[in-house]
């Protein structure tokens, strides 16, 4: 054998062991255009075998990476033969193939290419980019969470500033509106009446609920209502359900104890519930009936609610897994996999319980226990003494800080019926002025004004007169989620959302003079 024979020999040899060990796949071969035949693969190296599931014993001529039903989307098989076709290569060209299971890979193809009427004749490299395609768009998720964040979070400035502009008129209607519903009317004025109330009720709920979505909030615990939250959260979905053709059923137990709670997670955790009921039924039936039942487990000391549907029910197999993160049964696209994790998590954080009760083919149930002790937080709050009747306050001296002179004019003329003796201020550099002639029993505060806010004149009161400072009552269109919440638990005070009912606000004019 001659030397350059040997060296031709060493050469074919070294070039075998690579094509052999190199880490990527190599293929060399013709692809159809137009039929749907494989095409003929003249070498293909044991990296290409196994990126995509074929045995390291399969003939090379076996081997068709670009077969058509390699492509996960056929439109692309077309797309990168034109590819080829029109430019002779492509460089690191991204495809999303199928395995021989069936399963996704993400490759990038380098490869050179002859072209006729009805094949590509071509070598090419293809790497296997799953796990970067995978990094890739984790980062994506996340940029476009921050991008969401960002939104929601100008979504709340703006929804802030609309539902004090709502809430103000809101309450005055309120205000005015009850004031007349406690005069003599004839029927038809009295019908008005209280559609009036009705509505301006129904168009306070719809800006506590934007509020409710529009923001992220920290857990704020009170003595809530259970059967109240049910209410507001079904009135939520009213629309919905008759534009689903769903009828809902809520059997509320009364006499129902009170619980520690953050009403809007809770509220969070039975539209999950419900959504969820809802989606069920519908993708079996077309419609449904949904029943919503409250009682008292006098056993345990906590409130039960029930959410039952008559869905198609939850399998065995997979009711271990539905509070587990991402775990769905919806198609892409329908669903995050999270709303019952998120219900699971609230529910255990507030020291309750959740459980699933479903037969297959008979419905679901949710049942969720929230305990009415509140825990050692509920414990530890100073118990307040009994608000004394409105007979002992009457005569009560209460400045009314108010920038919404319509509004002002509604609260002063219902707590002077009520028999207190009020002095109005525009805002708090004028009530400043007031407070320095003359005393007050209770100062009710709008927290948003010009010149000197609800804030600022507090600080101003606790600085020097701090029993005066006790006895402040804030009222304002929009808390949830801001500095003025943090303000609001921080000082301690007593406040109401508006619009709110008179009643409320005579209620808390008691317990702040007790």
């Amino acid at each position: 054998m001659s030397a350059r024979q040997r060296r031709h020999r060493d050469r074919a040899g070294a070039f075998a062991r690579l094509f052999e060990a190199v880490r990527e796949g190599v293929f060399i071969g013709s692809v159809h255009v137009d039929d749907a035949t494989a095409g003929g693969t003249v070498a293909a190296n044991p990296y290409l075998k196994a990126m995509f599931g074929y045995s390291t014993d399969t003939p090379e001529a076996d081997v068709a990476p670009f077969a058509p039903d390699r492509f996960a989307d056929p439109a692309a098989r077309a797309a990168f033969l034109a590819r080829l076709r029109s430019e002779g290569a492509v460089d690191d060209y991204l495809l999303r193939m199928r395995r021989l299971d069936g399963s996704a890979v993400w490759v990038e193809v380098t490869a050179r290419a002859d072209c006729d009427d009805s094949r590509v004749r071509m070598e090419a490299l293809v790497r296997d980019v799953s796990e970067r395609k995978k990094l890739e768009d984790k980062s994506r998720d996340l940029y476009q969470q921050l991008l969401q964040a960002e939104k929601m979070a100008a979504l709340g400035q703006t929804i802030s500033g609309v539902a004090h502009e709502l809430n103000n008129p809101l309450a005055t209607i309120l205000s005015w509106a009850e004031r007349l519903a406690e005069k003599t009317l004839e029927p038809s004025a009295r019908r008005g009446i209280d559609v009036i109330l009705g509505e301006a009720d129904r168009a306070a709920r719809i800006v506590r609920n934007l509020l409710t979505f529009a923001r992220k909030r920290q857990s704020t615990r009170t003595m809530i209502d259970v059967n109240r939250v049910v209410t507001d959260t079904l009135a939520l979905r009213a629309y919905e359900h008759r534009l689903s053709n769903i009828t809902v059923d809520a059997a509320l137990a009364t006499g129902l104890p009170q619980v520690f709670a953050d009403p809007h997670q809770i509220q969070q955790v039975l539209l999950n519930l419900v959504i969820n009921a809802e989606q069920a039924m519908l993708s079996a039936n077309g419609r449904g009936s949904l029943v919503i039942r409250t009682w008292h487990n006098s056993d345990d000391d906590a409130v039960v609610i029930e959410v039952n549907d008559d869905g198609p029910g939850i399998p065995v197999d997979v009711r271990t897994k539905i509070f587990d993160p991402f775990f769905t049964t919806k198609e892409v696209g329908k669903g995050t996999g999270l709303g019952l994790t998120v219900a699971y998590a609230i529910v255990q954080e507030h020291g309750g319980h959740i459980r699933l009760e479903s037969r297959p083919g008979r419905g679901a149930s949710f049942v969720v226990e929230l305990p009415v002790s509140g825990g050692a937080e509920a414990a530890a709050r100073p118990v307040r003494p009994p608000a004394p009747s409105m007979e002992a306050v009457r005569g009560a001296s209460v400045l009314l800080v108010e920038d919404e002179r319509a509004l002002a004019a509604a609260v002063s003329d219902a707590l002077t019926d009520a028999g207190l003796e009020v002095d109005h201020a525009a805002d708090g550099e004028e009530a400043l002025a007031r407070i320095r002639q003359k005393t007050y029993d209770a100062i009710i505060c709008d927290l948003k004004m010009p010149r000197v806010d609800g804030r600022t004149l507090y600080r101003a009161i606790a600085a020097a007169t701090p029993a005066l400072a006790r006895r402040v009552i804030f009222v304002t269109g929009d808390v949830a989620g801001t500095d003025a919440e943090r303000f609001l638990e921080d000082s301690g005070c007593r406040w109401l959302a508006k619009p709110f009912r008179l009643g409320d606000l005579l209620r808390a004019i008691r317990e702040a003079l007790a």
